[in-house]
């Protein structure tokens, strides 16, 4: 693409050409997403609309919390005393269970009773799973997967 086609974009095209894993994450999470409306009656999405919009709710949400586990895991590695290594495997496990505490109250709070991801063990089976399916596109498309 030349430079000038590149500028003559918005904000949001340009991104977008920038960014096309985040946009396959998007689509993946939507088929995921879409499977557990089927096939668990715990999860509930009301429109194809919804599961979009929730499909990009999960994706920056789940970014967040990757980011966050990872300079976590930075500052074990780079801490030098046993306490400060134990202090972040604390502070990881509170991540990790947080996190779907989190995306549930997310859920709730921007859609309502219109979408429900269940509760916390349907929302961490969904997550592993949107994770996983990340990874396994990603891979299949040539992708570094984290």
């Amino acid at each position: 693409m030349t430079e000038t086609a590149h500028r003559t974009r918005g904000p949001v095209r340009r991104w977008l050409a920038d960014h096309p894993g985040d946009v396959v994450d998007v689509f993946v999470y939507v088929v995921v997403l879409n499977l557990a409306v089927e096939y668990f009656p715990t999860v509930i999405s009301e429109t194809f609309t919804l599961s979009l919009l929730t499909a990009l709710l999960l994706k920056v949400a789940l970014e967040a919390v990757i980011r966050l586990k990872s300079a976590i895991l930075d500052r074990r590695r780079a801490a030098t005393r046993r306490t400060a290594r134990a202090a972040a495997l604390v502070a990881l496990w509170v991540v990790a269970a947080g996190s779907k505490l989190v995306v549930l109250w997310l859920v709730d709070l921007v859609f309502g009773d219109d979408v429900s991801l269940g509760g916390f063990v349907p929302v961490t089976v969904l997550v592993v799973c949107l994770l996983l399916s990340r990874a396994g596109v990603r891979r299949l498309l040539g992708e570094r997967a984290g």
